[in-house]
């Protein structure tokens, strides 16, 4: 198929297309559309980046639009589940702009920010809603939300709701869900306790899967640094002297790390700003504008936003610290070359983590180049291989640090370095400005203060 149109979709979302540029369906589009437009259930593999949003977003609408009636109160028509707020939120405003011609109402509904505009948008029910598990279970036990009936069930990221633990809120709310419904399942790999989910909730499901499992999109050129965990500091800093690092991701393991790394580029004039669960709704959505604006070079964040951040043109994806979890590291990547665009992928790899990366490197079936950053060049395989099997060489120590304390460099005595010794009493001209010096009382010999005092005693008798 060549483009939108041979595939049956309606004029308005045809023209809601055209004007944002698009005209070609990618393969996982081109293939699940039409098995949704018939109302199949549908279990999707494909990679992220790969357009998994519009191919349920698209035949969603039209079916919704074609059977014009009012949405339930308290309720919806569509159900889609997302892993994170940033997802969420990407998923509701691709609803929202492939269906602008179409008068459906979309709602999103997430934790982080205050419940009342939620309740408020539920009261009166609406066509799409895209929720977190979580915040969508608070507004079930509050008696505001209600999922009687509910059309068609769409659980996207499904691989990611297993890593952060959503598989009971998804069977939780699937019992709440009518029996007759249409289901979509989408994900990027598929575990077997994913596969035992879809086994229960779809039913002779079409399946279709456009990339192997746990593969990384082509276009992304992928590197690989074994460092030093020390100087990745200081190595960060130095890639950020090339111009071509225009609009740069990167992954951290925590939330502390993440905002370490971010104070870190700030200090080396680079503008950073970092993103994870810790920070409020606000506080993510500013950061994650600027970096969309441009006014901010790099966006520093944890697992939770790699399948949430969807930013055109992000240049280079920099992973400062390998994932435990040897899947994240493709969904890390996808950020890059998206839209069959290209990028680039650097893993800093320290001594530590390099059995991370042979997990990583076995699950996605590839080996992963090694890069010689100081010549500009790929190692060959063999090569390679002889650099990540050698030991990580120390950073080069300052020649003061390596001698050994009180002698020379030839080895000859030499007098010990007599250190200063804080007083907390001593007299600090720039924490006691104005004020005079304090003098310690001067400490006597006794025994010789007891001489001199028997020797004044028998001078008075005498005398």
């Amino acid at each position: 198929m060549n483009d939108f149109n041979s595939l049956g979709l309606a004029k308005p979302i045809l023209q809601a297309l055209a004007a944002e540029g698009y005209t070609t369906p990618t393969p996982i589009q081109a293939q699940a559309i039409p098995l949704v437009l018939e109302g199949r259930d549908l279990l999707g593999i494909a990679q992220t980046g790969t357009g998994k949003t519009a191919a349920f977003a698209l035949p969603i609408l039209q079916r919704l639009a074609a059977d014009k009636k009012p949405a339930p109160r308290r309720g919806c028509r569509c159900l889609v589940l997302s892993p994170t707020r940033e997802l969420a939120t990407q998923i509701a405003d691709s609803f929202r702009t492939y269906g602008k011609h179409m008068g459906l109402s979309v709602a999103v509904v997430f934790g982080g920010v205050k419940y009342g505009p939620q309740v408020r948008a539920l009261a009166a029910g609406v066509d799409i809603l895209v929720a977190t598990p979580g915040r969508l279970i608070d507004h079930l036990e509050q008696k505001v939300a209600n999922l009687s009936e509910v059309e068609v069930f769409v659980l996207d990221e499904a691989d990611q709701m297993l890593d952060l633990g959503f598989v009971v809120p998804i069977r939780r709310i699937a019992k709440l869900l009518p029996h007759k419904r249409q289901n979509l399942f989408f994900s990027a790999t598929m575990p077997t306790e994913i596969g035992k989910l879809a086994g229960e909730l779809l039913k002779d499901p079409a399946k279709v899967s456009v990339t192997p499992q746990a593969t990384t999109v082509e276009k992304i050129d992928q590197k690989v640094l074994f460092i030093e965990g020390a100087r990745k500091r200081a190595l960060l800093a130095e890639l950020f002297e090339d111009e071509a690092m225009k609009r740069v991701l990167i992954f951290t393991r925590t939330k502390r790390g993440a905002d370490r790394v971010a104070k870190q580029l700030a200090t080396v004039g680079v503008e950073a700003a970092a993103i994870h669960g810790d920070k409020t709704q606000g506080q993510r959505e500013r950061s994650l504008a600027a970096f969309k604006a441009g006014q901010v070079q790099a966006l520093v964040a944890t697992d939770i936003a790699a399948r949430g951040i969807d930013v055109d043109a992000i240049s280079h994806v920099i992973q400062y610290e390998l994932p435990n979890v040897p899947e994240a590291y493709v969904h890390r990547i996808g950020r890059t070359a998206r839209a069959g665009a290209a990028g680039i992928a650097v893993a800093f790899c320290g001594e530590e983590e390099r059995g991370l990366l042979r997990d990583i490197q076995r699950v996605t079936k590839q080996t992963i180049p090694s890069w010689d950053r100081r010549n500009d060049r790929t190692l060959g395989a063999s090569e390679a291989a002889l650099r990540a099997a050698e030991p990580v060489q120390p950073a080069e120590k300052p020649r003061q640090q390596q001698q050994h304390r009180g002698r020379k460099p030839n080895g000859a005595h030499a007098q010990p370095q007599h250190r200063p010794v804080h007083r907390p009493d001593a007299y600090n001209p720039l924490t006691d400005a104005g004020a005079e010096p304090k003098r310690k009382p001067r400490r006597r010999n006794r025994a010789r203060n007891r001489a001199n005092a028997k020797a004044n005693a028998g001078a008075s008798v005498s005398a």
